[in-house]
């Protein structure tokens, strides 16, 4: 089950991301205390409560960025149970999105929950518009997460200095394009 995530669940979601960034999940730096992690936190905060991220997209031009993001339970009856697992999306030249982070609480792993959690969240609106997945490449769960994200339609592309890149097989030829030489030259797609 998903719900809208909004900042009263900024806490689990910052629990959920130190623990993923120990695990390789996610930059390590968002593990601890850190100018970096709270810098990224206080972004976080920001789209939790806006639904937007201000980004430069280049030449010092700033833009709005959708960032619409759920919280989910393994099952329709969260019985007043904390969410296990999360995950936002990022707007893509307002047409496609990005699965911009996701996790799943460690103790929940297993059991078919990763699947569930990620059928959950590309069944929502902007999850249907999913075209691009980035995983960081030292995490512990990419060779589980690569089986589940090909189950999904989605086909590795390539690897850069940190992530490994999945691309939707119906992904526009233009978005797909771009994502490719981002891949090759190690840029970002905005």
């Amino acid at each position: 089950m998903l719900q809208p995530a909004h900042v009263g669940h900024l806490a689990l979601l910052r629990s959920l991301i130190r623990q993923g960034a120990a695990d390789g999940s996610f930059d390590r730096d968002l593990a601890n205390d850190s100018p970096g992690a709270e810098q990224f936190f206080a972004k976080l905060k920001r789209a939790l409560v806006t639904g937007y991220f201000v980004e430069d997209v280049g030449s010092g031009k700033l833009a709005t960025v959708a960032v619409p993001g759920y919280v989910f339970w393994p099952d329709d009856r969260h019985s007043g149970m904390p969410p296990v697992g999360f995950g936002l999306f990022r707007a893509i030249d307002g047409a496609s999105y990005e699965l911009w982070l996701a996790g799943l609480d460690l103790s929940a792993r297993g059991g078919g929950q990763g699947r569930a959690l990620l059928a959950s969240l590309f069944a929502t609106p902007p999850g249907q518009k999913t075209h691009i997945v980035r995983v960081h490449r030292d995490s512990n769960s990419i060779k589980d997460l690569q089986s589940l994200l090909v189950e999904f339609s989605f086909t590795p592309i390539g690897d850069s200095t940190h992530l490994r890149w999945f691309l939707h097989d119906d992904a526009p030829d233009a978005l797909s394009l771009r994502a490719r030489s981002a891949v090759t030259t190690q840029n970002a797609l905005n």
